[in-house]
């Protein structure tokens, strides 16, 4: 962003909602609490074009006006995200209908149909007029395009998505002969004879084409890559700003961020803690990791976290005193040079008028308060850090369309779950103190010393050479079950399972031998697993540990195959805790990967020109050691090797390169 080179603090300011002699409130306690950047705009789209082609930035104008007299920067959103009930009245068509054919209706927030043609007309209009009124005012130093893509909708099947699809096929396919081979068409005599025969995968009498389901799922996410890049394209016309959106990784399941990625200036990111898990913590961390990765490394934008409880979970659950100053500076550590919240005041009308905020409705006097002051305070002094950059010599596999393909009808067990397999070696790697990347398979991993794939039950012929590849030139790959199964449409490659992977891993599976509600295992390492077993066959890999009961009693559970100058593992069945650590722990040691359990302690280093930037958060109730000396930017102070790490507190320590 433009203006100044320091990190970021603020959120999404909404003056909208409030009289005018609240504003003058508003902008003094921002400027208590540090702020220099909010997010505006994002919802109002019926005051700034109350009636169609009728624009009216009185509003707008002011507002800006008073942030930029303040000294607080402004983050320009379109509002698009929110079409107003005019909009609804005049195009009723372009309303969003669900899978079973129910329209959805105004009153909410959220998009109609990303393929409504109306829709990218007024959205791309409303875009261009905002920035070609605010792309040279001082204030603005990023775009921010429509509100996290993909929520709440992102399959609409009404008919202008169905013509849209049916475009989409024919350049992905080019012909129909193609498109029924791929699809499979023969088999319960779904063969198509004409474009304008493919509808959208409906709710029908039982389950739908996987194939089909596959495309539409691709389709969508094409579909609001297209609204997001008319917009971005509308206001580059008039604006040198960078231009971004909010993603929600790790939330939003239904949209391909990979290739989202590529297409805005700054990778941003919206995150909201399961307030219920006892760790959600190291979700947190995840979350953090797949945006820094979505980001290619690169510094990113956290656009949106909460100070304390959100209003939209089943039980919403308030942050303890901390919990925000370690969440925001969770974020920080692992690559954000922006900490933001939703929203600057809470509310007091609408939806959200629960949801906490960083002015929050009990006021200056409020614990609440003085956090944000604090956490203001925290995030200035973050400053030196600007820019540096966190490295990862161990790597997670993530592809969107794998798990859009394991989730469709029909799989031989219900308790297959690829977010929970992640989120368990995630969490593994995270008790190791092992910082992780996110990658899809197809892309380069010559920087990574392990590549984790706990759920890859799609792979193209492309990222499937990419892994060979990459294991034979010393890499070392890990996968868990139920991977390497179907390529692109969903469909079995020739031979025994696992198609793609047979080769890397040394092994046949004969047979799936999934476990029964509650069932266990025994390994003959006395680990016990749940959920899965194979019928294994070694064709070259060496087993590790058996199955010393269930289906597979006798049938290899761990397996090493030696490949090229590399090695790839795989565990047959579902590990968990201390099993499932024990298990990433060998494969870490066989890697020759460092790494340095912290117990309750998170550890990141930023690194900058010269200097690590050492993040140690205690998530626990004891205070811990963490044997490093330097500078604590958020004390000002120096600290030694042999200086504690009080429960629940944060510090950020500044290493010399070359300093123990």
């Amino acid at each position: 962003m433009p203006g100044r080179q320091t990190v970021r603090f603020g959120g999404d300011y909404n003056p909208e909602q409030w009289p005018r002699e609240v504003w003058d409130e508003d902008i003094r306690l921002m400027q208590d609490a540090g702020v220099n950047l909010v997010s505006i705009g994002i919802f109002s789209w019926a005051l700034l074009e109350p009636e169609e082609g009728v624009y009216d930035f009185a509003m707008l104008d002011e507002i800006i006006d008073r942030l930029h007299a303040a000294d607080i920067d402004v983050d320009l959103a379109t509002p698009t995200a929110s079409p107003p009930a005019w909009f609804y009245r005049r195009y009723p068509h372009s309303r969003a209908v669900t899978r079973d054919g129910m329209p959805l209706a105004f009153g909410s927030r959220g998009i109609v149909s990303p393929s409504s043609p109306e829709y990218r007309r007024a959205a791309t209009a409303i875009a261009a007029k905002l920035a070609e009124r605010y792309a040279q005012h001082p204030a603005v130093v990023l775009w921010h395009v429509h509100n996290e893509y993909g929520t709440p909708v992102t399959e609409s099947y009404d008919d202008a998505s169905v013509t849209a699809f049916q475009t989409w096929l024919r350049k992905r396919y080019a012909s129909l002969d193609a498109l029924n081979a791929a699809w499979g068409t023969n088999f319960w005599g779904q063969r198509y004879g004409a474009w304008e025969e493919i509808d959208a995968p409906r709710t029908s009498g039982t389950a739908s084409n996987p194939a089909h389901r596959l495309d539409f799922a691709r389709f969508s996410s094409a579909a609001l890559l297209e609204c997001f890049k008319a917009e971005r394209d509308a206001i580059r016309e008039h604006a040198p700003q960078p231009i971004t959106t909010n993603f929600m990784a790790g939330m939003c399941p239904s949209v391909d961020l990979w290739r989202w990625a590529d297409e805005v200036d700054i990778v941003a990111n919206d995150h909201y803690l399961s307030a219920e898990q006892p760790d959600n913590h190291i979700h947190l961390s995840r979350a953090a990791d797949l945006t820094r990765s979505l980001a290619r490394g690169k510094p990113w934008i956290l656009m949106e976290h909460s100070t304390s409880a959100v209003n939209w979970q089943p039980r919403n659950i308030a942050k303890r005193p901390g919990e925000m100053r370690r969440n925001s500076l969770a974020h920080a550590a692992r690559g954000a040079d922006a900490v933001l919240f939703f929203q600057v005041r809470a509310g007091q009308k609408g939806a959200e008028k629960f949801h906490s905020a960083l002015i929050p409705q009990a006021g200056e006097t409020s614990r609440k308060w003085r956090e944000s002051v604090a956490l203001g305070a925290d995030v200035a002094a973050l400053a030196p850090l600007f820019g540096s950059r966190v490295d990862a010599r161990v790597a997670i596999a993530w592809d969107w369309e794998s798990f859009w393909a394991q989730d469709l009808d029909w799989r031989p067990s219900v308790d297959l779950d690829h977010r929970e397999r992640i989120e368990a070696f995630y969490a593994a790697l995270w008790r190791r103190g092992v910082t992780v990347d996110f990658v899809h398979p197809a892309a380069d991993l010559t920087g990574y010393d392990v590549v984790f794939a706990p759920a890859l039950y799609l792979i193209e012929d492309d990222a499937a050479a990419n892994l060979r590849e990459y294991a034979a030139q010393g890499g070392t790959l890990a996968f868990s079950y139920f991977s390497g199964i179907v390529s692109t449409n969903d469909d079995v490659p020739t031979g025994p399972y696992p198609g793609q992977l047979r080769d890397v891993l040394g092994l046949v599976i004969e047979e799936f031998l999934p476990l029964r509600a509650g069932e266990q295992v025994t390994l003959s390492d006395g680990r016990r697993g749940r959920v899965w077993s194979d019928d294994i066959e070694l064709r070259g890999a060496t087993s590790v540990a058996e199955f010393a009961d269930g289906p597979g009693v006798g049938r290899p559970a761990v397996t090493k195959h030696s490949f090229g100058d590399g090695a790839a593992w795989y565990l047959a069945t579902a590990l968990d805790g201390a099993d499932l650590d024990g298990f990433v722990t060998r494969v870490l040691d066989s890697a020759a990967v460092d790494y340095s359990p912290l117990g309750d302690v998170e550890s990141v280093v930023r690194r900058g020109d010269g200097v690590d930037y050492v993040f140690q958060i205690n998530h626990g109730a004891q205070d811990a050691g963490a044997g490093i000396s330097g500078h604590d930017l958020l004390t000002d102070k120096s600290v030694a090797s042999d200086d504690p790490v009080r429960a629940g507190s944060v510090r950020v320590v500044a290493v010399r390169h070359g300093q123990p």
